[in-house]
């Protein structure tokens, strides 16, 4: 030892403590044991994510470039009917002049639409009574005293922005989330 008591060497920590190797076993134990349970839970976590094909169910493209003011197309979103209807001017000035403090379910066209997208109608083609699948988006069917929709099994009719106006339906068709990739594409989910 030098003069003071200090040991020759450069290995003194600023508070005087001399770090010793059970200190550097003991940070480095800790660190493999982090890391090792790291990869152990790593699989584990993963396994819980959705797999490619349900993946795959999760959004749905729909090509709008097809479908003129007035008619509606069928597709499928997540093993469910998707009605996408183009409104015609008529139509959306129908579900305009509806008092929506007389609905059951109130909600205005404009809620049920994107802004500057209002002629374009995405919902789920489920009653919402007891799931059966109403008529109304294909041409010629039924489409209700109300001009929307007509489910055959109850009978319960919606109007042209797919309100609920009258039967045991509770709610309104459901709105799925979507998004306008471009003038004449949506994404839905």
């Amino acid at each position: 030892m030098s003069a003071g008591g200090v040991p020759p060497h450069d290995s003194v920590h600023e508070d005087g403590h001399e770090p010793r190797r059970r200190d550097f076993i003991n940070v480095a134990a800790v660190a493999w044991f982090g890391v090792g349970a790291g990869v152990a839970v790593l699989p584990l976590i993963n396994q819980m994510n959705p797999s490619a094909d349900v993946l795959a169910q999760s959004t749905t493209e729909v090509d709008l470039s097809k479908i003129a003011p007035g008619q509606g197309i069928v597709t499928t979103f997540r093993k469910q009917p998707l009605f996408v209807r183009n409104l015609t001017p008529k139509e959306i000035a129908e579900a305009n002049a509806v008092d929506v403090g007389s609905l059951r379910d109130p909600q205005t066209l404009a809620e049920r639409t994107k802004p500057g997208k209002t002629n374009w109608l995405i919902t789920l083609g489920v009653c919402t009574h007891l799931g059966c699948i109403p008529l109304g988006i294909h041409e010629g069917d039924n489409r209700g005293p109300f001009g929307g929709y007509f489910c055959p099994c109850h009978g319960s009719a919606y109007d042209t922005a797919a309100r609920i106006r009258q039967g045991p339906a509770p709610k309104n068709l459901f709105v799925p989330e979507y998004a306008f990739t471009s003038d004449t594409a949506v994404t839905v989910g």
